[in-house]
């Protein structure tokens, strides 16, 4: 089935208008789908990021717009948004595009999305090609639970703060980076999470000179250190490794201390096995056993 303009006629014989996010290719254009291409010719409104790279995609599909063309940019979006809200109301299809991946996703958006859901008005998608998940899927490090991170804050005390909240974060984590603030990010990475965090740095993804540097944090810092770094970058981050359980053996010590200072052992298994979360059964069978 087609896609169609509009949704068929509402209530009092008018047109229901719609939202559909449209995925764009993040590097080869030949991952353009069919759907986005019928959608570009046929939308009434074609809100894109930037109008520039829009023409250069129709230009490349060998297609036009068939309906007017806005900018709708993170300098406009919240002005935009009632504009287009309004234009929804009034029946249009309205296809949102950004520069490269899905809208909404570190890029504009989501007010709109936002917006229109409070507002009940219809949104869908046609998916298309996602920088988070190929480099997810090409970084060799766990997909089951991950998390996207976008991008760091740029500032280094702001970064390292950032950083610290995620030290202990077990899912692996997606970034994108700029290619000129690569090196600071990843040295803050090595100095949070440890130079041996597995991570990789995938550049230029689906383009002509696509990259994947694998191996720990440190390995990739020394290689953004000796290399002009240039395109487009998403850097996945292993998960913090799962803390070794506490064992009731590591605390006789802390046991036999209190009961120097004049504790019972009872007592003090107690104290120590509350304090460190350990059984307390087998913290006094460690006791006991330690004393032969």
């Amino acid at each position: 089935m087609s896609e169609q303009s509009s949704s068929g006629p509402g209530q009092n014989g008018q047109r229901d208008g719609r939202i559909v996010l449209a995925g764009t290719p993040i590097g080869n254009i030949g991952d353009a789908s069919p759907r986005l291409a019928e959608l570009l010719q046929t939308a009434d409104v074609v809100a894109a990021e930037d109008t520039r790279r829009l023409h250069k995609l129709l230009q490349a599909l060998g297609i036009s717009a068939g309906g007017r063309v806005i900018s709708y940019h993170e300098h406009n979006e919240v002005a935009r948004t009632a504009e287009l809200l309004e234009l929804v109301r009034g029946g249009a299809t309205l296809v949102l595009v950004t520069d490269a991946g899905m809208p909404a996703v570190s890029d504009p958006g989501f007010r709109l999305v936002e917006a229109a859901v409070a507002e009940e008005l219809p949104v869908t998608a046609v998916p298309g090609p996602s920088a988070v998940l190929t480099a997810l899927a090409l970084s060799g490090l766990p997909t089951d639970r991950f998390t996207f991170e976008g991008f760091l804050p740029r500032k280094a005390g702001e970064r390292s703060a950032r950083l610290a909240e995620l030290a202990g974060e077990r899912r692996t984590m997606v970034f994108f980076e700029a290619p000129h603030r690569l090196e600071a990010m990843l040295r803050a990475v090595d100095a949070g999470f440890g130079p041996d965090r597995r991570a990789a740095v995938c550049r230029e993804l689906t383009k002509l000179h696509e990259e994947v540097l694998r191996g720990p944090v440190r390995q990739l810092l020394q290689w953004a250190e000796s290399n002009q770094v240039r395109g487009e970058i998403a850097v996945v981050v292993a998960g913090a490794a799962e803390a070794a359980p506490e064992r009731a053996e590591d605390h006789v010590a802390a046991v036999n201390d209190l009961v120097a200072q004049g504790s019972r052992v009872k007592d003090a298994v107690a104290a120590v096995a509350a304090d460190a979360r350990v059984s307390k059964r087998e913290l006094y069978a460690a006791v006991l056993a330690a004393r032969g």
